[in-house]
């Protein structure tokens, strides 16, 4: 069975599953954001499907955790569209 991880210096210290760089948070939005099965989830990630629940279980268990990561997810994307829609620089 996969386990649940962080690493200061993987994914920004955010929970994982243990031997990916795949967020536990990524895996919970798949499932219950996107409507998607936990099979095609665990096929779509290349994962086992235990380890798509380990990571559900662990999303449930540690739900504030899980809502100030999705929170800095949404405030890094607000910055990131920001950025992409300045105007370029002119070349003269």
């Amino acid at each position: 069975m996969t386990g649940i991880v962080k690493t200061d210096d993987v994914l920004g210290g955010n929970a994982r599953l243990d031997g990916r760089r795949i967020a536990v948070v990524d895996v919970a939005e798949r499932v219950l954001d996107h409507n998607h099965a936990p099979e095609y989830v665990a096929d779509q990630l290349d994962i086992e499907i235990s380890a798509v629940y380990a990571a559900l279980a662990y999303y449930y268990d540690n739900i504030e955790e899980m809502n100030a990561a999705r929170e800095r997810r949404r405030e890094l994307d607000a910055v990131l569209k920001t950025r992409s829609k300045a105007p370029e620089a002119v070349e003269h």
